[in-house]
């Protein structure tokens, strides 16, 4: 019998510590690729900028793309990339020497941030009938 590949099948405090290592990766990445972005050189900049976003990410921005919905609707979706963006402006805001300078950078950064969740949700927590070949 082989074990549930399902999230649901992961405790929840190793979820959300997986989940706050791959958002670190995932502004670590978009600082890399975009000179733009920094993060103030430091380790710290970086983990705190990871939780700040993946609190955000939790608890604002459902509500968000909840008021948008019906925008969401007219624009089949693309109201949601800008909430998106929003999160991590606000996380531009908030954390003190993380920085995105210049809209295009924003607008990159929020494509890889969302990329590499993306990548890393559908590697780590594979749904359930998915093949994993």
């Amino acid at each position: 019998m082989e074990p549930p590949d399902t999230i649901a099948s992961v405790p929840f405090l190793l979820r959300i510590l997986v989940a706050w290592a791959i958002d670190a990766a995932a502004l670590a990445i978009a600082a890399w690729i975009f000179t733009g972005i920094t993060v103030g050189g430091s380790a710290g900049t970086l983990i705190v900028a990871a939780l700040v976003y993946g609190i955000l990410a939790t608890f604002i921005k459902p509500l968000l793309k909840l008021l948008t919905l019906p925008l969401a609707i007219i624009t089949l979706g693309i109201a949601w990339f800008f909430v998106a963006m929003f999160i991590l402006w606000l996380t531009d805001l908030i954390v003190s020497g993380f920085s995105i300078h210049g809209f295009w950078t924003l607008v990159g950064g929020t494509i890889v941030v969302w990329a590499v969740g993306a990548v890393a949700d559908h590697w780590l927590f594979p749904k359930h009938g998915r093949s994993k070949d």
